[in-house]
């Protein structure tokens, strides 16, 4: 392992620039600072999920491996050149997702986030996700990355999906369901 920081500022970045794991400097609002630090977004509100009472054992164990999976993505976007998500790594996530999906019933309706505080911070969680991975497209738009760290990121918003339904239902709030049908006729205008 590296450097540990002994003091944690260090005066270089009061100039808008920051540096990249490869020793170069760049503008604190590049397309690459961006991606990995909506990136650690997500991380920190995966976090605040496993920090809700009632997360299920099996859901617990895939969030803690999530996280660690998106530290190596974080430093994959932070290091050009760098790689360090894996093919193995999106299979892994399609193969959890698989497994928590099968035993929920169908969708009917669309879900509104909710169904208790571990599901909604799971969908804060699932959309910034997708925000980080409209983020990692632009990068890839700009700059050379590989495509794994788009395809992880999109699976996992999917993934956190399924986790928000098995959250909503393991806190015995249930999924809160989109009533589309609550919207009435217009009345017509008075002449």
């Amino acid at each position: 392992m590296g450097n540990r920081l002994s003091r944690i500022y260090t005066r270089t970045g009061d100039d808008g620039s920051t540096g990249l794991g490869d020793g170069s400097r760049v503008g604190k609002d590049s397309l690459r600072v961006t991606a990995y630090g909506t990136v650690d977004e997500l991380n920190s509100t995966i976090g605040m999920v496993l920090a809700t009472d009632g997360v299920p054992d099996e859901v617990r164990e895939v969030l803690t491996q999530v996280q660690h999976d998106l530290f190596d993505l974080g430093g994959e976007l932070c290091i050009p050149g760098m790689e360090m998500v894996q093919d193995s790594d999106i299979a892994r996530l399609e193969s959890t997702l698989d497994d928590l999906n099968e035993p929920l019933p169908p969708l009917k309706e669309f879900i509104l986030p909710g169904g208790g505080m571990a599901a909604a911070c799971g969908h804060l969680a699932r959309t910034v996700c997708r925000r980080a991975e409209r983020e990692v497209v632009a990068l890839a738009r700009a700059e050379d990355i590989r495509a794994q760290p788009q395809r992880y990121l999109n699976r996992l918003s999917d993934l956190l999906f399924v986790i928000c339904r098995v959250l909503a239902r393991a806190s015995g709030h249930g999924e809160v369901l989109w009533q589309h049908e609550r919207r009435r006729k217009p009345k017509p205008a008075a002449e």
